[in-house]
C-alpha cells in the first residue's frame, strides 16, 4: 500500500536531529510522497533545501495567517517574487484565515488569503487552506472572489457536517489528520457521512499526533494510523483508503 501525507511541516527544526531517519520510517509505513507548506518568508529556504536533498517531498508557496504581519504588502511582494518559476511548487498554501489567537489583524488576513487565492486562480494551482475560528469569514472572501468551483484542501478540517458538505460543493476535499482518532473530536461522525474520494490524508507534523501518540511530535510515517481509523469509521479496508486518498491527491496536486 502506498499513501501520501498531503500536510507535513517536516522542515521544522524539531526535526534537525533526526530527519533522515524520520523520512526512512515515512517510507517504511508507505508513506512515498510528503507535502510540504510553507508558513513565511523565514520557512522557505529550510522547506526547498529539505525537498532538494530527499525524493519524497513536494513544496507549497503561501504565508500562513498566524505569520500576517501590519506590512502583508511587502510579506506578500516576497512570496509572489517565488512564483516566477511556478513549476517549482504544487499548490498555494498554506493560506487562510485563523481568529484563534487574535482578531487584531483580521483585516490584513482578510486581504493576504483574497490575494493568495487570487495566485491560485493566475497560476492554475490548487490552493490549502487552514481555517480556525474563521469559516464565515472564509466562506464570504471565496463568496467575493465569485468563482464557480475551486480546487483544493480545507486542511486540518474540525467544522460540522453542514460545513463539510459546503465546501465539498464548493470543489475542495477535506485534509483528515491526527484529530479523526480523538475520542471528543467530533471529526469521526463527519467523516462517516462524507464520500472516500472527498477526503485526503495529513498529519500536520509535528502537530497533532494520533491515538496512540498523541501529545508527542508527530511526524508522517503515522499516517497509516489515521488511514486505519478513516477505515474502521466506515467499515472499508485499509487498502481501499490508501488507494483513494492516494489517487485523490495526485488528481489535486498533478505530481507523478
Amino acid at each position: 500500500m502506498q499513501f501520501i501525507d498531503t500536510h507535513s511541516h517536516l522542515y521544522d527544526k524539531v526535526f534537525a536531529d533526526d530527519i533522515t531517519q524520520v523520512v526512512e520510517r515515512a517510507k517504511a509505513s508507505g508513506v512515498f510522497k510528503i507535502f510540504l507548506p510553507n508558513i513565511d518568508e523565514q520557512s522557505i529556504e529550510p522547506m526547498s533545501s529539505l525537498a532538494q536533498r530527499y525524493d519524497c517531498f513536494e513544496t507549497m508557496i503561501g504565508l500562513h495567517p498566524t505569520s500576517v504581519a501590519p506590512d502583508i504588502e511587502k510579506q506578500l511582494q516576497i512570496h509572489k517574487s517565488y512564483l516566477h518559476n511556478p513549476n517549482s511548487f504544487i499548490a498555494i498554501g498554506e493560506i487562510g484565515i485563523d481568529l484563534y489567537w487574535s482578531s487584531e489583524l483580521k483585516e490584513q488576513q482578510i486581504f493576504a488569503f483574497e490575494q493568495q487565492m487570487k495566485w491560485s486562480f493566475d497560476y492554475n494551482l490548487p490552493v490549502v487552506i487552514h481555517n480556525r475560528n474563521a469559516f464565515d469569514e472564509i466562506l464570504l472572501s471565496l463568496s467575493n472572489l465569485n468563482r464557480k468551483t475551486y480546487n483544493g484542501i480545507f486542511h486540518c478540517f474540525s467544522g460540522n457536517l453542514q460545513q463539510a458538505e459546503k465546501v465539498i460543493e464548493m470543489g475542495f476535499v477535506l485534509g483528515i489528520g491526527g484529530v479523526v482518532s480523538f475520542k471528543n473530536s467530533g471529526l469521526q461522525q463527519v467523516v462517516e457521512h462524507i464520500p472516500l474520494e472527498k477526503l485526503v490524508l495529513e498529519t500536520d507534523s509535528p502537530y497533532l499526533a494520533p491515538v496512540p501518540y498523541r501529545g508527542k511530535r508527530n511526524e508522517s510515517s503515522y499516517i497509516p494510523l489515521i488511514a486505519q481509523k478513516i477505515a474502521d469509521i466506515k467499515a472499508i479496508t485499509l487498502a481501499e483508503v490508501a488507494e483513494q486518498t492516494t489517487q485523490t491527491a495526485l488528481n489535486i496536486f498533478l505530481v507523478q
